[in-house]
C-alpha cells in the first residue's frame, strides 16, 4: 500500500514508519521539520494550503494522522499550537479525505475518558457523559466527534485508536513527555522528580503499539474505535521504584505527592477488541521495556 505519515518524525510515528516499511509498503511522511529524504513533505497540518499541495501531487491507500500537540500542560503552555494543530488540522485532514478518497487511522488519546472512573471499554463514551479534564484531552475528543460527524455527512472511512501511555526508545525528554521517559531522564541525571501516589496507569511499549497500529490495514474497518493499552496496571511509584531498582539508586530526590490535577485518576483499560480484530498482543512487559528504555537514554544522553 501507498501510506502517508503525518507527524512521521515524532516518537511514535517515526518508529510507525519503520514497521510499515519492514512490511512492504510504500511510505511518506509529512512534519513540520527539514528533512532530506525523498518521500517526505514538511507540512504543518494546520495550513490547509499545504496539505492541499501534498495531496495534488501524490495518491494514498491509507494515511495514519499522528500529527499533533500532545501532553496536558503543553495544552495550557502551548494552546494556540494545540487547538490549531489538533482541532483545524484534524479538520483539514477530514477535508482532504473526503476530496481525495483514502482511508484514515487516526491516533486519539486515552485522555478522553476524562472522569470516568470504571473499565474503559470503546463504547463507554456513547452511553454516559464524560467530562475531559484538560485542553489536550479536550481537543482529542473534539478530533472524534468531528470524525464521527464526517462519516455521517459524507462517509468518510475512519478508525480511531486511543492509545494508553506509549513508552520507549526514542522519546528525548521534555517536561511534556510520558511519566517513564521523565523519571528515566532525572533519574539518569541525579535531578529531582514528583511522584504523584494515587494514580494507576497502564503502559504500553513503543513496539506493541507500532505493530497494532499497522494492523490496521490488514483488517481496515471503518468507523471502529480501539484502546491500544499495556497489560500491566502500574502505579506512578511502581514505575519510578523500578527505574531507580535498575539504576541502583535511592529515592532520596523524589517528591511524593497525593495527585496531579486535571488528569485522569486512574485508567483501566479494555483492549479486547483490539487484541481480536488488530491481532494485539503486547510482548514486551515493563521488567523488560524500562530497562531498554533506560539504556537508549543513557546511550543518547550520556
Amino acid at each position: 500500500m501507498k501510506v502517508l505519515v503525518t507527524g512521521g518524525k515524532g516518537v511514535i510515528g517515526s518508529s510507525l514508519v519503520k514497521e510499515l516499511e519492514e512490511r512492504g509498503h510504500e511510505v511518506w511522511v509529512c512534519d513540520l521539520k527539514h528533512s532530506h529524504e525523498n518521500r517526505y513533505y514538511r507540512c504543518d497540518i494546520g495550513k490547509y494550503r499545504q496539505l492541499l499541495e501534498i495531496f495534488h501531487k501524490e495518491r494514498f491507500d491509507y494515511v495514519y494522522h499522528l500529527a499533533a500537540e500532545y501532553g496536558r500542560w503543553n495544552g495550557e503552555d502551548f494552546y494556540e499550537d494545540l487547538w490549531i494543530s489538533n482541532v483545524v488540522g484534524s479538520k483539514n485532514m477530514l477535508r482532504m479525505q473526503h476530496k481525495y478518497g483514502f482511508k484514515m487511522i487516526f491516533t486519539s488519546s486515552s485522555e478522553v475518558y476524562g472522569d470516568y472512573d470504571g473499565r474503559m471499554f470503546e463504547n463507554i463514551m456513547e452511553e454516559i457523559e464524560i467530562k475531559q479534564l484538560n485542553d489536550y484531552a479536550i481537543s482529542k475528543w473534539v478530533n472524534e466527534l468531528q470524525i464521527l460527524n464526517a462519516q455521517n455527512m459524507f462517509g468518510n472511512e475512519v478508525v480511531r485508536v486511543r492509545l494508553f501511555n506509549t513508552y520507549g526508545p526514542g522519546e528525548f525528554y521534555t517536561p511534556y513527555r510520558s511519566a517513564i521517559s521523565i523519571f528515566a531522564y532525572h533519574a539518569i541525571k541525579d535531578l529531582p522528580y514528583t511522584v504523584y501516589l494515587n494514580h494507576q496507569r497502564s503502559s504500553v511499549f513503543i513496539d506493541d503499539c507500532c505493530s497494532a497500529l499497522a494492523n490496521i490495514i490488514d483488517n481496515f474497518k471503518p468507523g471502529e474505535v480501539y484502546n491500544i493499552a499495556g497489560t500491566e496496571l502500574h502505579s506512578m511509584k511502581d514505575i519510578s521504584d523500578m527505574i531507580l531498582n535498575y539504576l541502583n539508586k535511592n529515592d532520596q530526590r523524589v517528591i511524593y505527592e497525593a495527585q496531579e490535577k486535571f488528569t485522569t485518576a486512574i485508567k483501566l483499560p479494555d483492549s479486547s477488541k483490539a487484541s481480536k480484530d488488530l491481532n494485539y498482543k503486547p510482548n514486551i512487559l515493563l521488567q523488560e521495556g524500562i530497562p531498554r528504555t533506560i539504556e537508549w537514554m543513557r546511550k543518547y544522553y550520556e
